[in-house]
């Protein structure tokens, strides 16, 4: 039998395509610790523009995250899209493997672009990036937009029953299918009216362009996430913060969304 083309290489070429007509260009900064972040950044960044920092959730990295929406953003906002570490072309050979270090990564990237005060979109596990920058560097984070980012989980949620999921080892598997099977079921939890006839072959090329990659570094980062969480140890933050969510949402329930705004506000 003929293998599919591979269609997964093909519309990340014409993500890059769409990016660099978006005025943005490619960049890696070497954190000099063993880190190092990539992210598409302004060609030309213009002071009069605000900045706006898009930092993509756990199952894509920047470009497929976010590609459908830089084109519409850049006019507006100097749009910085960067790879969290272990996703795209950002790696570290440190061990620490909490959001805050992620946040303090992406911090520093953006310092040593010249960024000054930003304004933060995160998507899910983007979202607790993003919340932790906000935490950490409240004087340069300016205001913050948290999707379907269930910052406020404890690890006792799962205990209790409110995922779909029993462990953190369950939620690996899940969120890092290895197979077309897995793949499907993810897709059931992620989309609320899931696409249910795509061609396993199309399943594969996915699977092998991303989710073949860093996977035990990766399962560090959702362990990280959820082994000891508590609401009680989560600091409040003080910007404007705008909370959007599914309400059919089957990874971060809707009612973490609304713990979120009684925590906060």
């Amino acid at each position: 039998m003929a293998a599919c083309i591979s269609f997964i290489s093909l519309r990340d070429r014409i993500y890059r395509t769409s990016f660099s007509n978006a005025g943005l260009k490619s960049s890696a900064s070497d954190l000099g610790d063993g880190t190092v972040i990539h992210s598409w950044v302004p060609r030309k960044a213009k002071p009069q523009k605000p900045n706006l920092v898009l930092i993509h959730g756990f199952g894509a990295n920047a470009m497929w995250q976010w590609g459908e929406l830089v084109a519409r953003l850049t006019p507006r906002f100097n749009v910085y899209v960067p790879d969290l570490v272990f996703f795209g072309e950002s790696y570290t050979t440190r061990a620490d493997r909490s959001e805050g270090f992620q946040a303090r990564c992406l911090m520093r990237a953006l310092r040593g672009w010249g960024v000054g005060r930003v304004s933060v979109v995160g998507v899910s596990y983007g979202g607790f990036v993003g919340y932790s920058m906000a935490a950490q560097f409240g004087e340069e984070v300016e205001r913050v937009v948290l999707v379907c980012a269930g910052v406020c989980l404890e690890e006792k949620d799962t205990e209790e029953g409110m995922f779909e999921v029993k462990n953190a080892d369950e939620a690996s598997s899940i969120l890092m299918p290895q197979r077309a099977e897995q793949l499907r079921e993810l897709m059931k939890l992620a989309f609320y009216k899931p696409v249910t006839s795509v061609p396993a072959c199309f399943l594969n090329d996915y699977i092998n362009v991303m989710c073949s990659e860093n996977l035990q570094e990766r399962k560090e980062l959702i362990h990280a996430l959820h082994n000891g969480r508590k609401l009680s140890q989560l600091p409040k933050i003080q910007q404007p913060t705008l909370v959007i969510w599914g309400e059919h949402d089957r990874i971060f329930p809707l009612e973490l969304a609304h713990r979120l705004v009684r925590f906060s506000f």
